[in-house]
């Protein structure tokens, strides 16, 4: 069973494009900045949060990185006319 968000998979990132991807990034960081505020107040109950959205987060840079070296590519933004 893998570590993290449900709906933060490399098949769905795969199908995000680089703005969504660098949005959901800024979310994560976000939430992990609150998790380790939590953790060093002593208000977090669930620690494995914290080890779940590092994981994500280093989805989402591996996808960047990957794209950026063309092991992946971005989807394709075609807009229907």
């Amino acid at each position: 069973m893998a570590i993290g968000s449900k709906d933060l998979t490399p098949s769905d990132l795969d199908g995000m494009d680089n703005e969504r991807l660098a949005e959901e990034l800024t979310k994560a960081k976000a939430e992990l900045f609150n998790l380790r505020f939590a953790a060093a107040t002593g208000q977090l109950e669930d620690r494995g949060r914290l080890k779940a959205v590092r994981r994500d987060i280093a989805r989402i840079y591996t996808i960047v990185r990957e794209r950026e070296l063309g092991i992946r590519t971005a989807p394709s933004s075609e807009e229907a006319k």
